[in-house]
């Protein structure tokens, strides 16, 4: 059996191949159902199967890892993953490939919670942040990665499919090596402790903080689902928009952290409304210079650098709001927002592509952020003295 920190680089390898397959999966379907004739509205319905399956298998996580500890689950999941990546060239059918879609998405958040879970419950207490910012990188890394894959849509649409299976089954085969392990049986977790109403609780006192993770699942979701079907009916080549979106994702490596520490200083409110706004004006770049190939460039890398830290923003702003034991219910709800967020951005998107033809894009994203900064910038959250003073 490995050592721990073996295992660790083990569980940062499953992640980083969860963000491979997710950054992957979301334009490589989209170009080829584009190809294949099928409009943009059905295209970002289906898009959204990935994000039901995270969705749904949510609430049913914790009884399993209980039960079967985390090596098990995460086996589980990670097959889930690689199996359904096999299956795809070998029948083009609609309905089968958004149960696959489904099927992936059920994999990954199988994987994620059991990865995350067992990190942060293994961690020591100095080094628990840091464990994280790795995780929460590589996943960000094959993210980036992903899309670049369309570009082996030229050497059989079986390539991208299989050589990704082949990736995931790879690392997965690494974790048969590890030691399975069961969560402490007074470990209270999320899922065990949240009921309805702190649900209730936490939506009304820190409803705010949901929309910047919804944002970014929208933006990631949209960019990654819809925008290489807008840029091919532009005119853009198919091998350089798998080059452009893998920008957006890769600015965001650079900022995370040092917005992270700025909103310490100054505050979260202030550095969401301000990235947000920076975000607002780089896609409205986009829009002006679409049919430019640097300026589609610049104006990804620097929305990635404004909004692509609104997920950890949000957690961050979250854990201001809400006292100390609700916190376990508003990450709950961050995860949930996310999801609803990757839902209605692909459908959205697409159809109103479909409605307005001649509608940049990038307008749609625009009308998003426009919303969350308004309505961030309106809300006057209750103090969280006097939040934690109040009982849940």
């Amino acid at each position: 059996m490995v050592s721990k920190r073996t295992r660790f680089w083990i569980l940062i390898g499953l992640v980083t191949i969860s963000g491979f397959s997710q950054g992957m999966l979301l334009p490589l379907i989209a170009v080829i159902l584009e190809q294949n004739g099928i409009s943009s509205s059905v295209n970002g319905i289906h898009a959204t199967g990935l994000y039901i399956g995270i969705l749904l298998s949510s609430p049913f996580m914790e009884k399993p890892l209980r039960r079967f500890g985390y090596k098990a689950i995460i086996l589980f999941g990670g097959a889930l993953v690689f199996i359904s990546l096999a299956l795809f060239p070998f029948w083009q059918a609609l309905w089968f490939w958004f149960m696959l879609r489904v099927a992936v998405g059920t994999g990954d958040q199988i994987l994620h919670f059991g990865t995350q879970t067992w990190i942060t419950a293994s961690a020591d207490q100095q080094n628990q942040g840091r464990s994280i910012a790795y995780y929460g990188l590589f996943f960000s890394v094959g993210f980036t990665l992903g899309p670049l894959m369309t570009n082996l849509l030229e050497f059989g649409m079986f390539v991208p499919f299989l050589l990704s299976s082949f990736l995931s089954f790879t690392v997965w085969l690494l974790l048969l090596r590890v030691r399975n392990e069961k969560p402490d049986t007074d470990q209270a977790t999320a899922y065990g402790t949240s009921s309805v109403r702190r649900f209730g609780r936490s939506l009304r006192l820190a409803w705010a903080a949901f929309l910047p993770p919804l944002a970014y699942g929208f933006l990631e979701a949209t960019l990654h689902g819809i925008f290489p079907v807008y840029g091919m009916r532009i005119g853009h080549d198919v091998n350089i928009l798998s080059f452009i979106i893998p920008s957006f994702a890769a600015a965001s490596l650079f900022s995370q952290i040092p917005l992270g520490i700025l909103s310490d200083h100054i505050g979260r409110k202030k550095v969401i409304l301000t990235v947000v706004t920076g975000g607002i004006g780089s896609f409205m770049l986009a829009a002006v210079f679409e049919n430019s190939i640097p300026w589609l460039f610049a104006s990804f890398a620097l929305g990635g650098l404004f909004v692509g830290s609104l997920f950890s923003l949000g957690i961050s702003y979250m854990t201001d709001l809400l006292p100390k034991e609700l916190l376990p219910a508003g990450n709950i709800l961050c995860g949930m927002s996310f999801s609803i967020g990757s839902i209605l951005g692909p459908f959205l998107s697409g159809f109103a592509l479909d409605l307005w033809p001649g509608l940049s894009f990038f307008y749609v994203i625009v009308s998003l952020l426009v919303v969350v900064l308004a309505a961030i910038a309106f809300n006057s959250p209750v103090s969280l003295e006097k939040n934690r003073a109040a009982p849940s």
